[in-house]
């Protein structure tokens, strides 16, 4: 559930101990962390333990607060040359060029009926994406356009289109101390991958980045849990996007919530198993789901 304390949005979620967290978390940060604190403490809300993380370019502690590594997949940004000449190979300008050749067309687009439908079809278009169910599939049109609006005043969206059909689209969400942009929805048709419509949405977000002055651009994590290395991680690495390590925090607000840190029970039960059998874990389930729900084949 969402909750307003302290006039921040806050996601709690739990059962027997109750997590928190900022709505936005990795994309806008807390900048006086106490002060919302003790507005929990005098809420009705009851949170157990709260986590947060740190902005960029700040990668050591500056609370004394509980804490843990966490990452950012980040790619420094100077201007738009050097990023396209240098912090990139032939490979992935080869890949940014090929959208355009084959007809797409990207370009910022306004948040309206239109972009909402056409983002609304692309969640739509398959059931299983990277191996797990699409948690966007079957939403409503009313569903997506209230995700989508979050942000507002910070957000571009960049969209990619075929014969003006949106195949694809970036939300790229700035933080307001401008010093880092992240993309909060970074989605492809998947029939369209040989047009490669992601490495050209990418170039329009680094061009925008480097336009604003904004020095990091962050594509979520570089790694999760124990899951070092992916295809996704891979297309990071092509675009010159780096892992930096980053204090995430976790802050008790209660007996129960000191008592469940103790006992690392805000860590994920996966995050507990071997890698080795979590990657044999992770074939097996992404097998099942292809042929249980029947994905869209995605193109080499």
């Amino acid at each position: 559930m969402e909750v307003t304390i302290g006039g921040r949005d806050i996601s709690v979620g739990g059962k027997l101990v109750r997590i928190a967290y900022p709505v936005g978390d990795g994309y806008h940060f807390l900048e006086e962390p106490e002060a919302l604190f003790e507005s929990i403490r005098k809420s009705k809300t009851r949170i157990d333990l709260f986590t947060f993380m740190q902005r960029l370019p700040e990668t050591q502690p500056k609370f004394k607060y509980p804490m843990e590594w966490d990452n950012f997949a980040a790619l420094p940004i100077s201007t738009f040359d050097n990023w396209w000449n240098k912090q990139i190979g032939f490979k992935a300008r080869n890949k940014a060029k090929q959208a355009e050749k084959k007809g797409v067309v990207v370009r910022r687009a306004t948040f309206d009926d239109e972009l909402v439908r056409g983002i609304w079809e692309v969640y739509n278009e398959t059931m299983v994406r990277q191996g797990k169910p699409n948690a966007h599939y079957g939403k409503d049109l009313e569903r997506v356009r209230k995700e989508e609006e979050t942000f507002m005043d910070h957000s571009v969206f960049i969209g990619a289109f075929l014969e003006h059909k949106l195949i694809g689209f970036i939300k790229l969400v700035a933080d307001p101390t401008g010093n880092q942009a992240g993309l909060m929805n970074i989605v492809s048709m998947i029939q369209h991958r040989d047009k490669a419509p992601t490495n050209a949405l990418l170039v329009e977000a680094v061009r925008i980045c480097a336009e604003r002055q904004i020095p990091y651009l962050v594509y979520s994590s570089f790694a999760y849990g124990k899951k070092q290395t992916s295809t996704l991680s891979d297309f990071k690495e092509r675009n010159g996007f780096q892992r930096i390590e980053i204090p995430r925090y976790y802050v008790p607000l209660t007996s129960l919530g000191r008592a469940a840190y103790r006992l690392k029970l805000h860590k994920q039960f996966a995050d507990r198993l071997p890698a080795p059998l979590l990657a044999k874990l992770r074939g097996l389930r992404n097998s099942w789901y292809n042929r249980k729900l029947q994905s869209v084949p995605e193109a080499s």
